[in-house]
């Protein structure tokens, strides 16, 4: 049983410009007092072929957490988009994944992936695109009714009791399971 779960994750401001801050409104529980807090990060996946392209949008620390119920709205700074000149061109235009996650004590134990769609504003440019991507021109659409949601077991008291003899290997981020998480 998880000390912490997702109860929902709405997705705020989408569609909206490439260039714009991602936004989530997220709502958890938590079942027993933690000690440390809540690692949320979002990760922009840049190439389904190469990870070195993925980029963590933002990081934030969220404690501390007693047992209760909590909201908050997790924004990727303003500072922080996705950084178009560390993707290549033929991957800005096209279907991307786009990962929450969520850690206690450096141990992730969810992930919420939403597959996105970048595509230009105008329906020319979308048939007749530019050799060049105009990347004030793209416009992302979170496919916020589908999110795949993987779970992880992990040890949330680990002065109590021992990490998990043989860990399993993370599954593939894209692989629905199933879950209370709803968008």
């Amino acid at each position: 049983m998880s000390a912490v779960n997702i109860t929902n994750v709405t997705v705020l401001d989408n569609p909206a410009a490439f260039l714009n801050p991602f936004q989530f409104e997220i709502s958890y529980e938590c079942l027993v007092p933690l000690k440390d807090d809540l690692e949320w990060k979002l990760i922009y996946v840049g190439s389904a072929e190469d990870e070195s392209y993925d980029q963590m949008l933002e990081s934030v620390l969220v404690g501390p957490v007693n047992v209760g119920n909590y909201r908050f709205v997790f924004q990727a700074n303003l500072s922080h988009p996705p950084d178009p000149s560390k993707i290549r061109d033929e991957d800005i235009i096209g279907v991307t994944v786009l990962l929450l996650t969520c850690s206690y004590m450096g141990q992730e134990f969810i992930r919420v992936g939403y597959y996105v769609n970048n595509d230009y504003d105008d329906e020319q440019l979308r048939e007749e695109p530019p050799p060049r991507v105009l990347i004030d021109r793209v416009q992302r659409n979170i496919l916020a009714d589908k999110p795949r949601v993987t779970k992880f077991p992990i040890n949330f008291h680990p002065a109590t009791i021992g990490p998990p003899d043989n860990p399993a290997p993370p599954p593939d981020p894209m692989v629905e399971m199933q879950s209370d998480v709803q968008s």
